[in-house]
């Protein structure tokens, strides 16, 4: 087993320094991220999805969802993470092999008094103090919350937009009045129109 990485004076495990790399930085959003991944798979006992084995439902678009991607594998390209914009701390993982899923819920974290230390040490001890909580503490556990799993990614027609001539997946297009056109353009051609 390989030596964890000390970054910022923080002894890190190997798979959340490879988090770490992906992201950037090292920040209190990665933990929470790392920690939901972590559990999720270790509860559904599953391993990183090379394909769409595993399916991850992300309630918000913070730094977490970085540490998310890299130990799940979902990703948007392979069509398994699925964003929905509720500004939740909420993640779901789920399994296509056995249709079971875990959504983890992380309301707040009771983080130490840390006025007696300089605004430079804060950010530093906020992680520390992250990193050391079980993931069980961190998250509120529900099972089997998913009754149908998101289908699997498909791939779609292209076709192109009659107004900017840009090529799009045939399932985006707007009709507006005669004529087939992209998101970006439909409210444009709404005012020429």
């Amino acid at each position: 087993m390989p030596e964890p990485t000390s970054i910022d004076d923080i002894t890190l495990p190997d798979d959340l320094t490879r988090c770490v790399a992906f992201h950037g930085h090292l920040c209190p959003g990665v933990v929470i991220g790392y920690h939901a991944a972590t559990l999720g798979m270790q509860l559904l006992k599953a391993g990183r999805s090379e394909d769409e084995e595993v399916i991850t439902i992300v309630e918000n678009d913070t730094c977490a969802v970085d540490a998310i991607q890299v130990l799940t594998g979902c990703t948007f390209g392979k069509g398994n993470l699925h964003f929905h914009d509720y500004g939740k701390m909420v993640f779901t993982f789920a399994s296509r092999s056995d249709s079971r899923s875990v959504r983890l819920y992380c309301p707040s974290i009771d983080l130490p008094l840390l006025e007696a230390f300089p605004e430079s040490e804060r950010r530093q001890r906020r992680i520390e103090h992250i990193i050391a909580q079980d993931p069980t503490a961190l998250f509120d556990v529900q099972r089997d919350v998913l009754t149908r799993l998101p289908t699997r990614a498909r791939i779609h027609q292209n076709c192109t937009c009659e107004y900017c001539g840009e090529m799009l997946m045939s399932t985006r297009v707007q009709q507006c009045h005669d004529r087939c056109v992209c998101i970006p353009c439909k409210d444009q051609y709404m005012k020429e129109a």
